[in-house]
Protein backbone atom coordinates (compact mmCIF):
# COMPACT_ATOMS: atom_id res chain seq x y z
CA UNK A 1 0.00 0.00 0.00
CA UNK A 2 1.46 3.30 -1.00
CA UNK A 3 1.44 6.65 1.14
CA UNK A 4 -1.34 8.04 -0.97
CA UNK A 5 -3.35 5.33 -2.02
CA UNK A 6 -6.61 6.23 0.16
CA UNK A 7 -7.84 8.26 -2.43
CA UNK A 8 -7.82 5.76 -5.29
CA UNK A 9 -9.85 2.82 -6.13
CA UNK A 10 -7.84 0.65 -8.90
CA UNK A 11 -3.83 -0.37 -8.37
CA UNK A 12 -1.46 1.29 -10.41
CA UNK A 13 -0.42 0.19 -13.64
CA UNK A 14 2.98 -2.36 -13.07
CA UNK A 15 4.95 -0.28 -15.59
CA UNK A 16 3.51 2.94 -14.47
CA UNK A 17 4.86 1.67 -10.70
CA UNK A 18 8.27 1.50 -11.86
CA UNK A 19 8.07 4.03 -14.16
CA UNK A 20 7.11 6.18 -11.28
CA UNK A 21 9.36 4.37 -8.42
CA UNK A 22 13.17 6.09 -7.74
CA UNK A 23 13.92 3.94 -4.44
CA UNK A 24 16.43 2.27 -7.26
CA UNK A 25 18.59 5.33 -6.57
CA UNK A 26 17.21 7.09 -4.58
CA UNK A 27 18.18 5.11 -1.62
CA UNK A 28 21.76 5.98 -1.32
CA UNK A 29 20.65 9.25 0.56
CA UNK A 30 19.14 6.87 3.55
CA UNK A 31 20.84 8.03 6.49
CA UNK A 32 20.16 11.59 5.47
CA UNK A 33 16.62 10.70 5.76
CA UNK A 34 16.70 8.96 8.56
CA UNK A 35 18.84 11.95 10.10
CA UNK A 36 16.06 14.68 8.84
CA UNK A 37 13.50 11.92 10.40
CA UNK A 38 15.09 11.98 13.90
CA UNK A 39 15.50 15.81 13.95
CA UNK A 40 12.02 16.13 12.82
CA UNK A 41 10.33 13.34 15.40
CA UNK A 42 12.09 16.05 18.18
CA UNK A 43 10.42 18.89 16.62
CA UNK A 44 7.24 17.61 16.68
CA UNK A 45 8.12 16.52 20.00
CA UNK A 46 8.92 20.43 21.06
CA UNK A 47 5.53 21.40 19.26
CA UNK A 48 3.55 19.23 21.76
CA UNK A 49 2.48 17.11 18.60
CA UNK A 50 3.62 14.00 20.04
CA UNK A 51 4.93 12.71 23.62
CA UNK A 52 8.42 12.56 24.78
CA UNK A 53 7.86 8.56 24.50
CA UNK A 54 6.81 8.32 21.17
CA UNK A 55 9.59 10.54 20.22
CA UNK A 56 11.96 8.07 22.50
CA UNK A 57 10.24 5.45 20.31
CA UNK A 58 10.37 7.00 17.13
CA UNK A 59 14.43 7.66 17.36
CA UNK A 60 14.56 4.32 18.17
CA UNK A 61 12.87 2.77 15.76
CA UNK A 62 15.08 5.07 13.24
CA UNK A 63 18.27 4.13 14.54
CA UNK A 64 17.44 0.18 14.21
CA UNK A 65 16.48 1.31 10.44
CA UNK A 66 20.05 2.97 10.01
CA UNK A 67 21.64 -0.61 11.50
CA UNK A 68 19.77 -2.53 9.08
CA UNK A 69 20.94 0.14 6.05
CA UNK A 70 24.48 0.14 7.26
CA UNK A 71 24.87 -4.04 7.71
CA UNK A 72 23.38 -3.98 4.25
CA UNK A 73 19.95 -6.32 5.64
CA UNK A 74 17.41 -3.98 4.89
CA UNK A 75 15.20 -5.24 2.39
CA UNK A 76 13.26 -2.87 0.08
CA UNK A 77 9.50 -3.85 -0.42
CA UNK A 78 6.94 -3.54 -3.66
CA UNK A 79 5.16 -0.54 -2.54
CA UNK A 80 8.62 1.13 -1.93
CA UNK A 81 8.40 3.72 -3.88
CA UNK A 82 11.16 6.01 -2.76
CA UNK A 83 13.53 5.84 0.31
CA UNK A 84 11.03 8.01 2.70
CA UNK A 85 8.66 5.52 1.59
CA UNK A 86 10.98 2.59 2.50
CA UNK A 87 11.74 4.26 5.89
CA UNK A 88 8.53 5.25 6.90
CA UNK A 89 7.51 1.21 5.94
CA UNK A 90 10.54 -0.43 7.99
CA UNK A 91 9.88 1.98 10.94
CA UNK A 92 6.06 0.93 11.51
CA UNK A 93 6.89 -2.46 11.52
CA UNK A 94 9.55 -2.00 14.09
CA UNK A 95 7.52 0.77 16.47
CA UNK A 96 3.69 -0.22 15.05
CA UNK A 97 1.28 3.01 15.19
CA UNK A 98 3.07 5.54 16.03
CA UNK A 99 5.43 5.61 13.36
CA UNK A 100 2.05 7.08 11.24
CA UNK A 101 2.48 10.23 13.81
CA UNK A 102 6.32 11.06 12.11
CA UNK A 103 4.84 12.20 8.93
CA UNK A 104 2.54 14.74 10.56
CA UNK A 105 2.90 18.31 9.00
CA UNK A 106 5.45 16.95 6.56
CA UNK A 107 5.71 16.55 2.92
CA UNK A 108 7.91 14.45 0.47
CA UNK A 109 8.10 17.33 -1.08
CA UNK A 110 10.26 19.35 1.69
CA UNK A 111 11.31 15.54 2.56
CA UNK A 112 12.97 15.35 -0.03
CA UNK A 113 14.94 18.29 -1.04
CA UNK A 114 15.84 18.11 2.88
CA UNK A 115 17.67 14.73 2.00
CA UNK A 116 19.36 16.00 -0.96
CA UNK A 117 20.57 19.20 0.48
CA UNK A 118 21.66 16.85 3.82
CA UNK A 119 23.43 14.22 1.32
CA UNK A 120 25.20 17.03 -1.13
CA UNK A 121 26.37 18.56 2.19
CA UNK A 122 28.12 15.45 3.10
CA UNK A 123 29.21 14.44 -0.40
CA UNK A 124 30.93 18.03 -1.13
CA UNK A 125 33.19 17.77 2.33
CA UNK A 126 34.62 14.70 0.33
CA UNK A 127 35.10 16.32 -3.18
CA UNK A 128 36.87 18.77 -1.05
CA UNK A 129 38.85 17.05 0.42
CA UNK A 130 39.87 15.43 -2.89
CA UNK A 131 40.33 18.47 -4.39
CA UNK A 132 42.81 19.11 -1.71
CA UNK A 133 44.61 15.70 -1.94
CA UNK A 134 45.02 16.66 -6.04
CA UNK A 135 46.40 19.90 -5.51
CA UNK A 136 48.91 18.59 -2.77
CA UNK A 137 50.18 16.31 -5.07
CA UNK A 138 50.87 19.31 -7.93
CA UNK A 139 52.81 21.02 -5.58
CA UNK A 140 54.83 18.24 -4.85
CA UNK A 141 55.35 17.48 -8.08
CA UNK A 142 56.39 21.30 -9.20
CA UNK A 143 58.54 21.54 -5.90
CA UNK A 144 60.36 18.59 -6.89
CA UNK A 145 60.92 20.46 -10.60
CA UNK A 146 61.58 23.86 -10.14
CA UNK A 147 64.61 24.20 -12.07
CA UNK A 148 63.43 22.08 -15.48
CA UNK A 149 62.96 24.31 -17.75
CA UNK A 150 60.88 23.78 -21.25
CA UNK A 151 58.55 25.11 -24.18
CA UNK A 152 55.83 27.39 -23.10
CA UNK A 153 52.75 26.57 -25.66
CA UNK A 154 50.32 28.79 -27.08
CA UNK A 155 47.79 27.41 -30.05
CA UNK A 156 50.04 24.38 -29.46
CA UNK A 157 53.23 25.95 -30.89
CA UNK A 158 56.42 26.69 -29.12
CA UNK A 159 56.05 30.38 -27.67
CA UNK A 160 58.39 31.02 -24.63
CA UNK A 161 60.38 29.37 -22.30
CA UNK A 162 58.76 29.02 -18.48
CA UNK A 163 59.83 26.02 -16.16
CA UNK A 164 57.92 22.89 -16.02
CA UNK A 165 56.62 23.91 -12.41
CA UNK A 166 55.19 27.07 -13.36
CA UNK A 167 53.22 25.45 -15.98
CA UNK A 168 52.29 22.55 -13.22
CA UNK A 169 51.06 25.17 -10.81
CA UNK A 170 49.02 26.79 -13.01
CA UNK A 171 46.60 23.56 -12.62
CA UNK A 172 47.13 24.43 -8.64
CA UNK A 173 45.29 27.80 -9.22
CA UNK A 174 42.18 26.45 -11.27
CA UNK A 175 41.62 24.04 -8.38
CA UNK A 176 42.20 26.61 -6.32
CA UNK A 177 39.18 28.56 -7.72
CA UNK A 178 37.28 25.29 -7.92
CA UNK A 179 37.32 24.69 -3.94
CA UNK A 180 36.61 28.53 -3.33
CA UNK A 181 33.52 27.82 -5.61
CA UNK A 182 32.44 24.64 -3.81
CA UNK A 183 32.18 27.11 -0.25
CA UNK A 184 29.55 29.13 -1.91
CA UNK A 185 27.42 26.02 -3.17
CA UNK A 186 27.35 24.46 0.18
CA UNK A 187 26.50 27.90 1.48
CA UNK A 188 23.56 27.96 -0.89
CA UNK A 189 23.02 24.27 -0.55
CA UNK A 190 22.82 24.86 3.74
CA UNK A 191 19.19 26.05 3.58
CA UNK A 192 16.58 24.10 5.32
CA UNK A 193 13.63 23.62 3.21
CA UNK A 194 11.65 21.75 5.77
CA UNK A 195 8.56 22.63 7.50
CA UNK A 196 7.89 23.98 4.21
CA UNK A 197 4.97 21.10 3.77
CA UNK A 198 3.67 20.38 0.05
CA UNK A 199 3.93 24.13 -0.69
CA UNK A 200 2.05 26.10 1.95
CA UNK A 201 4.18 25.94 4.88
CA UNK A 202 3.75 24.43 7.95
CA UNK A 203 0.15 25.04 10.66
CA UNK A 204 1.25 22.64 13.69
CA UNK A 205 3.70 25.13 15.33
CA UNK A 206 6.95 23.45 14.40
CA UNK A 207 10.39 25.52 15.04
CA UNK A 208 12.73 25.47 11.86
CA UNK A 209 15.14 27.28 13.23
CA UNK A 210 15.34 25.39 16.49
CA UNK A 211 15.29 22.43 13.47
CA UNK A 212 17.93 24.35 11.14
CA UNK A 213 20.42 24.64 14.44
CA UNK A 214 20.18 20.77 14.54
CA UNK A 215 20.76 19.21 10.96
CA UNK A 216 23.76 21.57 10.84
CA UNK A 217 22.17 24.43 8.32
CA UNK A 218 22.63 27.88 7.93
CA UNK A 219 19.78 29.44 7.06
CA UNK A 220 15.88 28.47 7.05
CA UNK A 221 14.37 29.31 3.65
CA UNK A 222 12.22 32.39 3.47
CA UNK A 223 9.36 30.87 0.81
CA UNK A 224 7.46 27.45 1.46
CA UNK A 225 6.87 27.44 -2.50
CA UNK A 226 9.96 28.40 -3.43
CA UNK A 227 11.39 25.92 -1.02
CA UNK A 228 9.89 22.69 -2.38
CA UNK A 229 10.60 23.11 -5.83
CA UNK A 230 13.65 24.90 -5.64
CA UNK A 231 16.76 22.70 -7.24
CA UNK A 232 19.15 25.91 -7.88
CA UNK A 233 22.01 24.27 -5.25
CA UNK A 234 22.14 21.20 -7.67
CA UNK A 235 22.47 23.37 -10.44
CA UNK A 236 25.14 24.78 -8.97
CA UNK A 237 27.03 22.06 -8.08
CA UNK A 238 26.31 20.64 -11.69
CA UNK A 239 28.41 23.84 -13.03
CA UNK A 240 30.93 23.73 -10.32
CA UNK A 241 31.36 20.00 -11.43
CA UNK A 242 31.37 21.05 -14.81
CA UNK A 243 33.82 23.32 -14.50
CA UNK A 244 36.16 20.92 -12.00
CA UNK A 245 35.85 18.29 -14.74
CA UNK A 246 36.97 20.68 -17.79
CA UNK A 247 39.99 21.69 -15.78
CA UNK A 248 40.63 17.82 -15.23
CA UNK A 249 40.06 17.19 -19.18
CA UNK A 250 42.46 20.20 -19.77
CA UNK A 251 45.24 18.54 -17.23
CA UNK A 252 45.00 15.22 -18.91
CA UNK A 253 45.20 16.50 -22.38
CA UNK A 254 48.29 18.44 -21.82
CA UNK A 255 49.47 15.28 -20.31
CA UNK A 256 48.79 13.21 -22.92
CA UNK A 257 50.40 14.78 -25.71
CA UNK A 258 53.28 15.46 -23.89
CA UNK A 259 53.61 11.46 -22.91
CA UNK A 260 54.01 10.74 -26.63
CA UNK A 261 56.52 9.77 -28.35
CA UNK A 262 56.92 12.20 -30.07
CA UNK A 263 57.37 14.97 -27.40
CA UNK A 264 58.26 12.56 -24.79
CA UNK A 265 58.39 14.89 -22.00
CA UNK A 266 55.99 12.90 -19.37
CA UNK A 267 55.81 9.44 -18.75
CA UNK A 268 52.48 7.91 -17.25
CA UNK A 269 53.05 5.04 -14.18
CA UNK A 270 51.84 2.07 -15.09
CA UNK A 271 49.99 2.04 -12.44
CA UNK A 272 47.65 4.72 -14.65
CA UNK A 273 48.17 3.17 -17.89
CA UNK A 274 46.98 0.47 -19.98
CA UNK A 275 48.12 -1.85 -22.87
CA UNK A 276 46.60 -2.95 -26.16
CA UNK A 277 45.01 -6.75 -26.82
CA UNK A 278 46.59 -6.27 -30.51
CA UNK A 279 49.53 -4.28 -29.89
CA UNK A 280 52.68 -5.93 -27.49
CA UNK A 281 54.41 -2.52 -27.10
CA UNK A 282 51.56 -0.12 -26.63
CA UNK A 283 51.28 1.58 -23.21
CA UNK A 284 48.13 3.62 -23.36
CA UNK A 285 47.65 7.08 -21.08
CA UNK A 286 43.51 5.91 -20.47
CA UNK A 287 43.36 7.12 -16.92
CA UNK A 288 43.93 10.27 -18.68
CA UNK A 289 41.69 9.99 -21.49
CA UNK A 290 39.11 8.61 -19.43
CA UNK A 291 38.94 11.98 -17.25
CA UNK A 292 38.81 13.54 -21.03
CA UNK A 293 36.04 11.62 -22.06
CA UNK A 294 33.93 11.84 -19.14
CA UNK A 295 33.55 15.95 -19.43
CA UNK A 296 31.23 15.12 -21.93
CA UNK A 297 28.99 13.13 -19.61
CA UNK A 298 29.33 15.36 -16.62
CA UNK A 299 28.42 18.78 -18.72
CA UNK A 300 25.84 16.85 -20.20
CA UNK A 301 24.30 16.19 -16.62
CA UNK A 302 24.35 19.90 -16.01
CA UNK A 303 22.55 20.66 -19.27
CA UNK A 304 20.08 17.93 -19.08
CA UNK A 305 18.70 19.17 -16.00
CA UNK A 306 18.74 23.10 -16.87
CA UNK A 307 16.32 21.58 -19.65
CA UNK A 308 14.41 19.89 -16.89
CA UNK A 309 13.53 23.02 -14.82
CA UNK A 310 12.83 25.11 -17.63
CA UNK A 311 9.48 26.10 -17.53
CA UNK A 312 8.56 24.09 -14.79
CA UNK A 313 5.12 25.33 -13.19
CA UNK A 314 5.55 26.51 -9.40
CA UNK A 315 6.02 24.50 -6.50
CA UNK A 316 6.85 20.49 -6.47
CA UNK A 317 6.14 18.60 -10.19
CA UNK A 318 7.23 15.25 -10.41
CA UNK A 319 9.72 16.50 -13.12
CA UNK A 320 12.19 17.23 -9.86
CA UNK A 321 12.71 13.41 -9.37
CA UNK A 322 15.04 13.79 -12.24
CA UNK A 323 17.54 15.86 -10.59
CA UNK A 324 18.93 12.83 -8.19
CA UNK A 325 20.77 10.10 -11.40
CA UNK A 326 21.93 13.27 -12.62
CA UNK A 327 23.58 14.56 -9.25
CA UNK A 328 24.74 10.71 -8.19
CA UNK A 329 26.14 10.17 -10.96
CA UNK A 330 28.28 13.01 -11.07
CA UNK A 331 29.46 12.85 -7.53
CA UNK A 332 30.42 8.91 -8.26
CA UNK A 333 32.17 10.20 -11.24
CA UNK A 334 34.06 13.00 -9.37
CA UNK A 335 35.13 11.08 -6.44
CA UNK A 336 36.70 8.07 -8.55
CA UNK A 337 38.65 10.59 -10.84
CA UNK A 338 39.87 12.89 -8.87
CA UNK A 339 42.03 10.33 -6.61
CA UNK A 340 43.14 9.44 -10.09
CA UNK A 341 44.39 12.72 -11.28
CA UNK A 342 45.87 12.94 -8.24
CA UNK A 343 47.76 9.83 -8.50
CA UNK A 344 49.01 10.61 -12.09
CA UNK A 345 50.51 14.13 -11.00
CA UNK A 346 52.25 11.92 -7.76
CA UNK A 347 53.77 9.47 -9.88
CA UNK A 348 54.47 11.03 -13.23
CA UNK A 349 58.20 10.91 -14.58
CA UNK A 350 59.43 14.33 -16.05
CA UNK A 351 61.65 13.91 -18.83
CA UNK A 352 63.75 16.93 -18.42
CA UNK A 353 66.50 15.94 -21.01
CA UNK A 354 63.77 15.96 -23.16
CA UNK A 355 62.22 19.48 -22.97
CA UNK A 356 65.30 20.71 -22.83
CA UNK A 357 66.51 19.10 -26.26
CA UNK A 358 62.95 20.36 -27.55
CA UNK A 359 64.03 24.01 -26.61
CA UNK A 360 64.16 25.86 -29.64
CA UNK A 361 65.67 29.56 -29.79
CA UNK A 362 62.62 30.88 -31.91
CA UNK A 363 60.87 30.82 -27.95
CA UNK A 364 63.50 33.62 -27.24
CA UNK A 365 62.17 36.38 -29.68
CA UNK A 366 60.62 38.03 -27.21
CA UNK A 367 63.96 38.57 -25.30
CA UNK A 368 65.03 39.92 -28.40
CA UNK A 369 62.17 42.58 -29.04
CA UNK A 370 63.02 43.17 -24.93
CA UNK A 371 66.58 43.40 -25.92
CA UNK A 372 65.27 46.59 -28.67
CA UNK A 373 63.02 48.38 -25.97
CA UNK A 374 65.99 48.37 -23.74
CA UNK A 375 67.65 50.34 -26.42
CA UNK A 376 64.92 52.54 -26.61
CA UNK A 377 63.05 51.76 -28.72
CA UNK A 378 59.01 51.46 -28.77
CA UNK A 379 57.55 48.13 -28.17
CA UNK A 380 55.86 47.54 -31.46
CA UNK A 381 58.64 49.14 -33.33
CA UNK A 382 60.78 46.03 -32.15
CA UNK A 383 58.44 43.50 -32.45
CA UNK A 384 58.20 44.26 -36.24
CA UNK A 385 62.04 44.68 -36.47
CA UNK A 386 62.51 41.20 -34.70
CA UNK A 387 59.59 39.63 -37.35
CA UNK A 388 62.48 40.57 -40.56
CA UNK A 389 65.09 39.16 -38.23
CA UNK A 390 63.06 35.58 -37.63
CA UNK A 391 62.14 35.66 -41.47
CA UNK A 392 65.85 36.41 -42.65
CA UNK A 393 67.67 33.59 -40.44
CA UNK A 394 64.47 31.38 -42.05
CA UNK A 395 65.63 32.33 -45.36
CA UNK A 396 68.86 31.47 -44.25
CA UNK A 397 68.51 28.28 -42.66
CA UNK A 398 70.26 29.62 -39.73
CA UNK A 399 69.49 29.23 -35.88
CA UNK A 400 68.81 32.97 -34.63
CA UNK A 401 71.95 33.21 -32.63
CA UNK A 402 73.72 32.08 -35.55
CA UNK A 403 72.48 34.95 -37.90
CA UNK A 404 75.95 37.40 -38.16
CA UNK A 405 75.61 40.78 -36.53
CA UNK A 406 75.71 42.41 -39.95
CA UNK A 407 72.44 40.74 -41.12
CA UNK A 408 70.94 42.30 -37.59
CA UNK A 409 72.31 45.18 -37.81
CA UNK A 410 71.03 45.71 -42.04
CA UNK A 411 67.57 45.19 -40.25
CA UNK A 412 68.16 47.84 -37.36
CA UNK A 413 71.49 49.53 -35.99
CA UNK A 414 70.55 49.45 -32.52
CA UNK A 415 71.56 45.72 -32.44
CA UNK A 416 75.20 45.58 -31.33
CA UNK A 417 77.28 42.25 -30.30
CA UNK A 418 75.90 41.99 -26.68
CA UNK A 419 72.28 40.76 -28.61
CA UNK A 420 73.48 37.75 -28.13
CA UNK A 421 73.76 37.13 -24.73
CA UNK A 422 69.37 36.95 -25.51
CA UNK A 423 70.41 33.40 -26.47
CA UNK A 424 69.90 31.99 -22.88
CA UNK A 425 66.03 30.25 -21.75
CA UNK A 426 67.75 30.30 -17.93
CA UNK A 427 68.32 33.90 -18.64
CA UNK A 428 64.86 34.46 -20.32
CA UNK A 429 63.14 32.26 -17.23
CA UNK A 430 64.54 34.20 -14.82
CA UNK A 431 64.27 37.71 -15.59
CA UNK A 432 60.47 37.04 -15.71
CA UNK A 433 60.26 37.04 -11.87
CA UNK A 434 57.24 39.45 -11.39
CA UNK A 435 54.65 38.18 -8.92
CA UNK A 436 53.52 35.08 -11.25
CA UNK A 437 55.64 35.16 -13.71
CA UNK A 438 57.63 31.80 -14.41
CA UNK A 439 61.25 32.79 -12.49
CA UNK A 440 62.38 30.02 -9.85
CA UNK A 441 61.89 32.74 -7.14
CA UNK A 442 58.30 33.97 -8.53
CA UNK A 443 57.64 30.07 -8.75
CA UNK A 444 59.02 29.40 -5.02
CA UNK A 445 56.43 32.32 -4.01
CA UNK A 446 53.50 30.71 -5.60
CA UNK A 447 54.17 27.52 -3.98
CA UNK A 448 54.69 29.11 -0.61
CA UNK A 449 51.37 30.80 -0.68
CA UNK A 450 49.94 27.62 -2.46
CA UNK A 451 51.31 25.57 1.10
CA UNK A 452 49.66 28.14 3.31
CA UNK A 453 46.68 27.45 1.36
CA UNK A 454 46.62 24.22 1.70
CA UNK A 455 47.19 24.49 5.76
CA UNK A 456 43.83 26.65 6.06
Amino acid sequence: MTLWSGRFATETDEGMRRFNDSIGFDQRMYAADIRGSIAYAGALARAGLITAGERDQLVSGLEQVQAEFDAGTFQVQPGDEDIHTAVERRLGELVGPVAGKLHTGRSRNDQVTTDLRLYLLDEMASLREALVALQAAIVEKAEAHTDVIMPGYTHLQQAQPVLFSHWLMSFFWKFQRDRERLADVARHTSVLPLGSGALAGHPLGIDRQALAAELGFAAVSENSVDAVSDRDYVVEFLAWAALVQVHLSCLAEDLIVWASREFGFVEIAEAYSTGSSLMPQKKNPDSLELMRGKSGRVVGHLMGLLMTLKGLPSAYNKDLQEDKEALFDVIDTLKMELPIAAGVVRTLKVNAARMAAALDEALLATDLADYLVHKGIPFRESHHLVGRVVRRAEELRVPLKELALAEYQAIHPAFAGDLYAVFDFRRSVEARDTEGGTAPVAVRTQIERARELLNQ
